[in-house]
């Protein structure tokens, strides 16, 4: 299940005409990309000035562009590719079943086999509260369908005022049109007319930010602004909250310990729904399978998507409780149907290679080595905190964050007008580095479970050449406290 630590390279130009007619086809590739491609999340004249960076093969952690340049990928692909690159067994579950059976609908009471048994494995393998599953296509679909289920479910139970929703600031579930306002970034609310009036946010359990410097008080004051705001909008009012147990897209934000047990207990206490997202901190990504797992949380429903299918195949999930799954049974008009539904809801491809993906987690050792290879992992991050850059480094599992500041003491980070995000991730990309570079300075860090010790400790010495490099830019050295 182990790699060898890549081996660098030497990038030659090329020497013989048929490099040289790759490099022509290369760049007619990225000027088709340029032409037609519209990215995810990309300002989208810069990226036609800029132009595509083409990934072409990956092993392990390790990734190869068309250039032909070797990168470590800590990020997994986008949070997702938990198992690593190039695992045959998932390649050859896909295969075989493309081969019987490529496609059945889940309408009109059809199903198929993968997807009747990995609703049970995810019921198997998650929390005890969450007995039924419906599957979608990805994260941000996982997400829609959580909000469409949960004012079904009140309204089916005579409760209809109950439509408002609260989540975190700095918290991400998605880019749907309604998932995309639950998230509390700006780039996904400017020009979507979003938040809508019904989503609402309290603060992010941010303890590097927060002026409490007890867990407990942290904890606390999280707490008490989940009441407060319930309490503004109105008990009868409020429908659920949702909230990710570490924020991912939002700087990996990690709350203390207790914390996402005590927001369960505040939700149950307040009558309103408790949502876990689970998309990036799910199948390991944290230690244990799902970061609930860690202080015996059991949500009303759960999102799940990423590390499910490792990223070999789109595929997200729903799971429900039998209260929200009965509330809303029970209580539809006799033969009238629940609408909700998409044409690749369980996929049979997806559900194979699902299953072959949590196989590889619990009885291929990607699992255990995730966890006995995180201590490395933490090793890796914690041996910058002494960089002149370093604010704070933050990390479980194999999950991890290290936010720049450029003053230590004052916590001060730098001016959004440096442009640093973008000069860091091309920085590291020429170190041979592959992680977030978020817009407020801080790393994000998400690497596949199967890497080893040797590679962690080629993380930690490529990313501190790259923090030496930030360190050298004329505009970081005039910007940071003497």
């Amino acid at each position: 299940m182990q790699h060898a630590t890549p081996a660098p390279i030497v990038i030659e130009a090329p020497a013989d005409p048929s490099a040289a007619q790759g490099q022509s086809a290369l760049q007619s590739l990225r000027a088709l990309d340029r032409e037609h491609l519209i990215h995810p999340v990309s300002a989208w004249r810069a990226h036609e000035r800029r132009g595509v960076t083409v990934l072409e093969s990956g092993h392990g952690c390790t990734l190869r562009d068309a250039d032909g340049n070797e990168l470590l990928d800590a990020f997994a692909g986008l949070w997702c590719v938990n198992i690593g690159y190039g695992q045959q067994s998932v390649i050859d579950a896909a295969t075989e079943q493309l081969r019987k059976l490529p496609y059945a609908t889940g309408y009109f009471s059809f199903g198929s086999e993968p997807a009747i048994r990995l609703a049970r494995k995810l019921v198997e393998i998650s929390p005890a509260s969450l007995r039924h599953v419906y599957f979608s296509g990805g994260g941000s679909d996982a997400v829609d369908a959580a909000v469409r289920l949960i004012v079904q479910y009140w309204n089916s139970m005579g409760r209809p005022h109950k439509k408002h929703f609260i989540a975190l600031q700095r918290g991400y579930h998605g880019s749907s049109s309604t998932g995309a306002g639950l998230t509390a970034l700006t780039a996904f609310h400017r020009g979507f007319d979003l938040p809508l009036p019904t989503q609402h946010y309290i603060p992010s359990p941010n303890p590097y930010r927060s002026a409490e410097s007890d867990p407990q008080a942290v904890i606390a004051a999280s707490v008490a602004t989940l009441r407060a705001k319930v309490a503004e909008l109105g008990a009868d009012n409020v429908a659920a909250f949702f909230c990710e147990p570490i924020q991912g897209s939002g700087g990996v934000i990690i709350p203390p310990k207790g914390w996402l047990k005590a927001m369960q207990d505040a939700a149950r206490e307040l009558d309103i729904l408790f949502v876990v997202d689970e998309v990036i901190t799910g199948f390991g990504r944290t230690g244990p399978m799902f970061a609930c797992d860690a202080e015996g949380v059991e949500p009303d429903l759960m999102t799940l998507a990423k590390g499910l299918t490792a990223g070999y195949i789109p595929m997200g999930a729903t799971l429900l409780s039998d209260k929200v799954y009965a509330g809303i049974a029970d209580h539809t008009p006799p033969g009238a149907v629940v609408g909700h539904g998409a044409t690749y809801s369980g996929h049979p491809v997806a559900a194979a290679v699902a299953l072959e993906v949590i196989r590889l987690y619990q009885e291929g050792g990607l699992l255990a080595n995730g966890e006995k290879v995180a201590a490395h992992f933490g090793r890796a991050l914690d041996g910058l905190a002494d960089h002149p850059l370093v604010g704070e480094v933050r990390y479980r599992g194999l999950l991890g964050a290290i936010e720049l500041v450029s003053d230590k003491a004052g916590k001060q980070g730098f001016d959004p007008k440096l442009g640093l995000a973008d000069k860091i991730g091309e920085i590291a990309y020429r170190n041979r580095l592959v992680f977030r570079s978020f817009s407020d300075q801080i790393l994000g860090f998400a690497p596949a479970l199967c890497i080893t010790e040797a590679e962690c400790e080629l993380l930690g010495q490529r990313l501190r050449h790259v923090l030496d490099e930030v360190l050298a830019l004329p505009e970081v050295r005039a910007a940071l406290k003497a």
